[in-house]
């Protein structure tokens, strides 16, 4: 052992002459376990938060999206075509948006309306993999069967807005009307609800509503044409490649937008989000590592004697400078090391048990509190506590270090 740690440790294990100094020491602790709790345990909640965030966006939403400058186009199966044969590409599926009315026997509300392809729609978006889209039949057509009436997907919150279940019978009304002798008319339409669809975003579930391809082309009397190309890539993170890509293939008129430009400004708000949070939070280690400054230089005051008999002997600045150093990165180290394994067990306390249930119309989505440790924001924190618990010792040492030894053997 070297004779700095070996005084350093007699300071710290002696019992203090002023109580007062052993009592800012154990705050000093406390407050740095307190801190890098409390940085642990936010940046995991906020980092669950962005990432159940994502994956929820991305199970309702397509990577990428596709549409053309001039608007609806008609030559959707060769652009299908061209789009699965670009690499990184997943699957595909065309559809069809506007914004409706929908009305039921209780209550009225706006919708945005998708057309979607039954047999493509669930390699896309997730949230539709099981759910029936039956087409509208008129009467008498094919085998002279009789009427059938389209089918209709809605969000669950969004059937719970208008009160309705499976089976029952709603009223779509478009914009998109005809001219009549009185003026403009709507076109209306019956659709039966066949199904409910919960991706868990609030906002999504009580805005879409979800019919198929063909019955939104009759009902906007668009014939052949889509809106666009929603496309799933099998790297999330090449989304942008991928789309610069396809728009490569089919050449100029055509533009792409993917998942992290539609959702920019949510994200971004999120991150500035984290980085106030651990300023914030870091200035509760910042007040811990003031503490530790008072716990050493009051340490310095009583020891003034001891440190002039110890210069005396033959002891170098830099090694008094050192075991003060030493003592105030243990106080850190200490208090860190409880503050790492406290936040991690609060941690696993709200991933096991579902301490708060987040509502919808404040959070983005209803569930629990996420949690979501990473390595490099816990090791992030670590350092920064004892980063700032070393800068905090370095001026007791340094006083300490320059005390007249002549001096303090005579009037200590």
């Amino acid at each position: 052992m070297s004779f700095e740690f070996f005084i350093g440790g007699r300071y710290l294990r002696a019992k203090q002459k002023q109580a007062f100094i052993s009592l800012i020491t154990y705050l000093s602790i406390a407050g740095v376990a307190v801190g890098v709790m409390a940085l642990i345990v936010v940046i995991a909640v906020m980092s669950g938060f962005e990432a159940d965030l994502k994956a929820r966006i991305l199970g309702g939403q397509a990577q990428a999206i596709l549409m053309r400058h001039t608007g609806p186009f008609t030559e959707s199966a060769e652009v299908m075509r061209q789009v699965e044969s670009v690499s990184g590409v997943a699957a595909a599926t065309p559809f069809i948006y506007t914004q409706i009315m929908l009305r039921s026997t209780s209550a009225i509300t706006g919708a945005v309306l998708r057309g979607v392809d039954p047999a493509t729609v669930g390699s896309v978006l997730k949230t539709l993999a099981q759910v029936n889209l039956p087409e509208g039949r008129p009467p008498g057509e094919g085998d002279g069967a009789a009427a059938a009436m389209p089918g209709i997907v809605l969000g669950k919150e969004l059937a719970k807005n208008l009160g309705v279940v499976v089976g029952d019978v709603v009223q779509l009304i478009s914009p998109r009307g005809m001219l009549s002798p009185v003026g403009h008319v709507p076109a209306m339409k019956q659709f039966k609800v066949s199904g409910y669809f919960e991706s868990g975003m609030y906002e999504y579930d009580q805005t879409f509503a979800y019919i198929n391809l063909r019955d939104a082309q009759r009902l906007l009397k668009m014939g052949d044409a889509v809106s666009g190309i929603e496309i799933r890539v099998t790297d999330i993170y090449q989304a942008r490649a991928v789309a610069d890509a396809v728009l490569s293939r089919l050449g100029p008129g055509y533009y792409a937008r993917d998942w992290m430009q539609l959702n920019r400004n949510l994200f971004k708000a999120l991150k500035l989000e984290r980085r106030v949070m651990f300023i914030i939070l870091t200035l509760i280690v910042l007040v811990a590592a003031f503490n530790i400054a008072s716990s050493l230089i009051m340490m310095v005051m009583g020891k003034t004697k001891d440190i002039a008999i110890l210069k005396a002997m033959g002891a170098t600045e830099r090694s008094i400078r050192k075991i003060f150093v030493l003592n105030g990165m243990v106080i850190g180290t200490i208090g860190t090391g409880l503050g790492f394994i406290l936040g991690l067990g609060v941690c696993s306390l709200l991933e096991r048990y579902n301490i708060h249930e987040l509502t919808g119309d404040i959070y983005y989505f209803t569930t629990q509190l996420p949690v979501k440790v990473e390595v490099l924001d816990v090791a992030a924190i670590v350092i920064a506590a004892l980063v700032i618990c070393f800068l905090a010792t370095l001026y007791p040492a340094r006083q300490a270090a320059r005390l007249n030894t002549v001096e303090a053997i005579r009037y200590g």
